[in-house]
């Protein structure tokens, strides 16, 4: 059939571009590795010309993709179908670019975008290691264009294409009977509303900066152990594990960040399985760094430096695989949906692993190792046991998240308990003790050996300052964890020594150590940024304290699969203030914005002494474009010292609580009392009092109000006034509710008889939300301490790439 209207060029291109990609990258990956192999410098200069040029198209034609794929969104072109499931003619403009890495395909395009970038400042900076490093990045290109492609290949899937057309991927919707289907499109499926989020523009791209920059230090470490200069080429990869681990870094804080303002657990990490397998591997990073420092200063732990660098990126591409192949289902909000591509995401694995793995081993022997043992008072021991414990504590994270994984292989049920949050706090806490301690010490010690008394002289006004703060943060502080026993409180409050500790010992360290150059002193203040996050996470953790407890006496029905405890949600009915904790709080109205599926509900909050006022706007929607069930977007009030944290857990559904009562017509007379189900109301007097903002006209001629007191079982008392307005000869009726009391009173006519008035009753009148609110105290210490970590990554990555 020959479809009209279809707009197939931009795809044309589009689909070319890639496959242009996927030749180019393959031409540079074969003409680096010949320009690494060849022995005369004419043969190399030769294979590295070509190289270049092949690597320079690959540029071109990513960038022209990404162009074209925002190009299509933004013109929304919904025949295409990765246009169509996730963008929308309502989607606000800001939120454009969200579509573009909302699912699968975008995300790898943007992946091998800033492999793209990466790959062209190492042309430029890369110097004598150009050939081997580049080698392994156009290869990764090379495995991401696949992802791209959409094509079959004898039967099997390859890749999926963002420019595939609506109808070849749904040909049997009798949409595509018609030759003018493209009309008949009539808006998109459009973009998950928790996406259309400020951090969902911002975090993804810094994300996957981080996670193309992890396959630099992966192939500076394979280019040593191909070329055998094990050593030499660690001075090269070093600036770029520090850019990697800063930047990787920040781009997983980011997404803490968004899962606090957008989603409802309470918080800014919950161990879900894709925020683990982001963790992972720049932990392990972080290990590589240390041993490497050790290295450079003492000629150990090389060995391991190379290990470290090839494990990282592994874990990024482990991670590609869970989290797009489907494999972790609902055990994670982030992950993807089944693309058909579990085969190709394994090989994108296996075909770095098996070859990186067998180089190494078979390179092992090689690789210069210092055979004597490091001293115990050395710094070397002390970063290589660091390294070791924060290497363990990754194998325990990522070994429980990889449960869905072995429960496929095994066909078993294997789960982490009821509190998964636990099975890694009970473990990781441990580690914070054993980290915190080191980061706080190591520094102070001397390569090679420190002797007692110079290590106790640097050290000791650092540990009774440390020791000062944390008695003083533990007993006037509040610190709890009752909940999961003495044991684990015992080692909160280890933990928090520790951290303080580290943060004061380290910043001693700048003026004592580096005698007040902040330019050399990046790892300190890396350090005391981790420190202050440890800080950050282990108050604002141990003093989460829900505000929101029940006081309205309406106990909502959450179901046995939510985590919600009744007694911890207040329900707020439209207009009636309700005490929380400090606070009466008030649920004023409810918007709408053009574009916008979400219903935002204005909160208003008064503190009980009078000394402050603020609204907040948490908002949420229900069963959108399909998804059932209630979906919430926090709201949240920051203070210096704390945030209150409030978000939707509960609200009535308009298309099942539509209002089908109707009025029950009565004959009253001024001054007469009638009962309802809860209370009773009196007809007062008939008035014609100016209620003209009621009326959607300004051009009624006259109006007669009628008011009518009403009073409630619970001795509340209301005032309601239901209208008569006249205009141009007709006559309307506008009923009043009193929504607190689930009643509706209209005022239907005047006679000598008496006044006749409508009187409904329905639950359907009444307007609520139900609301689940915290307080977060010092938070703000966990954001400060990430923002100042990575400036240190930074200051260390400066200072190294200037060769200082």
């Amino acid at each position: 059939m020959q479809y009209i209207g279809e707009r197939l060029l931009p795809g044309q291109l589009g689909h070319f571009f890639v496959i242009l990609s996927l030749v180019a990258s393959l031409v540079a990956s074969i003409a680096y590795f010949k320009s690494t192999q060849s022995v005369a410098i004419p043969d190399k200069e030769s294979w590295k010309k070509i190289a270049r040029i092949a690597f320079g198209l690959d540029v071109v034609s990513v960038f022209a993709v990404f162009g074209i794929l925002l190009f299509l969104i933004n013109s929304h072109y919904f025949e295409y179908f990765y246009i169509y499931k996730n963008s929308s003619y309502e989607l606000q403009p800001q939120y454009i670019l969200s579509c573009l890495w909302s699912a699968s395909e975008g995300s790898f395009l943007l992946w091998t975008l800033w492999h793209a970038v990466l790959g062209s400042i190492l042309i430029f900076k890369a110097k004598e290691w150009e050939a081997p490093v580049m080698t392994v990045v156009s290869f990764a290109q090379l495995c991401l264009a696949t992802m791209l492609l959409g094509i079959y290949f004898f039967g099997k899937k390859v890749g999926a294409s963002p420019f595939a057309l609506f109808r070849e991927q749904m040909p049997d919707l009798p949409l595509f009977a018609a030759k003018d289907y493209v009309t008949k499109i009539n808006d998109g499926n459009g973009l998950n509303p928790l996406l259309q989020n400020y951090w969902m523009v911002i975090h993804p791209p810094v994300l996957f900066l981080g996670f193309a920059s992890t396959i630099v230090p992966f192939a500076y470490g394979i280019a040593g152990l191909w070329t055998k200069k094990f050593g030499e080429v660690m001075k090269a990869a070093l600036p770029w594990a520090l850019f990697s681990a800063g930047i990787l870094g920040l781009g997983i804080m980011m997404g803490a960040a968004w899962a606090y303002e957008s989603l409802t657990f309470g918080g800014y990490w919950a161990w879900d399985p894709v925020e683990n397998a982001s963790l992972v591997p720049w932990i392990v990073l972080v290990c590589g760094i240390h041993t490497l420092l050790a290295y450079r200063s003492t000629g150990h732990s090389l060995r391991a430096t190379h290990l470290f660098f090839i494990i990282q990126f592994l874990l990024i591409l482990y991670s590609t695989f869970l989290t797009r192949s489907g494999i972790l289902g609902d055990t994670s909000v982030h992950s993807f949906a089944d693309l058909g591509m579990n085969m190709q995401l394994l090989l994108f694995v296996l075909v770095f692993l098996f070859p990186a793995f067998i180089l190494f081993f078979v390179r092992y022997k090689q690789i210069p190792a210092i055979h004597k043992e490091e001293s115990i008072s050395s710094r070397e021991f002390w970063l290589f046991v660091g390294s070791l414990v924060l290497f363990l504590s990754a194998v325990y994270i990522i070994a429980y998240t990889s449960l869905p994984v072995f429960n496929k292989v095994v066909d078993s049920k294997k789960a982490l308990g009821e509190d998964q949050e636990y099975t890694y706090n009970r473990v990781l806490v441990l580690v914070a003790v054993i980290i915190g301690l080191l980061t706080a010490v190591t520094q102070y010690l001397k390569y090679k050996s420190t002797t007692r008394k110079f290590l106790l002289s640097k050290i000791g006004l650092p540990t009774i300052i440390a020791l000062i703060i944390s008695v003083l943060i533990s007993v006037f502080g509040d610190i709890h964890y009752q909940k999961f026993g003495i044991g684990y409180l015992t080692a909160i409050h280890i933990a928090l020594f520790a951290a303080v500790y580290s943060a004061i010992a380290n910043a001693t360290y700048i003026w004592t150590g580096m005698k007040g150059d902040l330019l050399k002193a990046g790892a300190s203040v890396a350090h005391v940024g981790f420190a202050l996050s440890l800080v950050g996470i282990l108050i604002s953790s141990s003093k989460k304290e829900v505000i929101s407890f029940n006081t309205s006496g309406i106990m909502m029905n959450f179901g046995s699969q939510s985590a919600e405890d009744p007694k911890e949600n207040l329900t707020l009915v439209k207009g009636q203030p309700m005490s929380m904790n400090q606070y009466r709080v008030n649920y004023v109205k409810d918007t709408f914005f053009a574009g916008d599926p979400k219903r935002y509900f204005e909160i208003n909050f008064q503190n009980k002494n009078g000394k402050e006022n603020f609204n907040l706007y948490p908002n949420a929607f229900i069963n959108y474009k399909g998804n059932s069930g209630l979906m919430a977007n926090p709201d949240s009030r920051h203070y210096w010292n704390k945030d209150i944290f409030t978000y939707i857990t509960s609200l009535p559904d308009p298309e099942k609580n539509k209002d089908t009562s109707t009025y029950r017509d009565k004959l009253v007379k001024q001054g007469e009392k009638l009962f309802y189900s809860s209370g009773y109301f009196t007809v007062d007097s008939v008035t014609s009092l100016n209620e003209r903002e009621r009326i959607n006209t300004s051009a009624a001629d006259s109006l007669v109000a009628l008011k009518i007191s009403v009073h409630g079982k619970d001795s509340s008392n209301y005032l309601a006034l239901p209208l008569l307005v006249y205009s141009k000869g007709n006559i309307s009726v506008i009923p009043d509710t009193v929504i607190a009391q689930n009643i509706s009173l209209r005022l239907n006519a005047i006679t000598p008889e008496g006044i006749n008035i409508g009187v409904k009753e329905s639950d359907s009148l009444l307007q609520y939300v139900t609301l689940k609110a915290y307080v977060f105290p010092m938070i703000n210490i966990l954001w400060l301490g990430v923002i100042i970590m990575v400036i240190g990554f930074f200051m260390s990555m400066w200072r190294r790439f200037k060769g200082v």
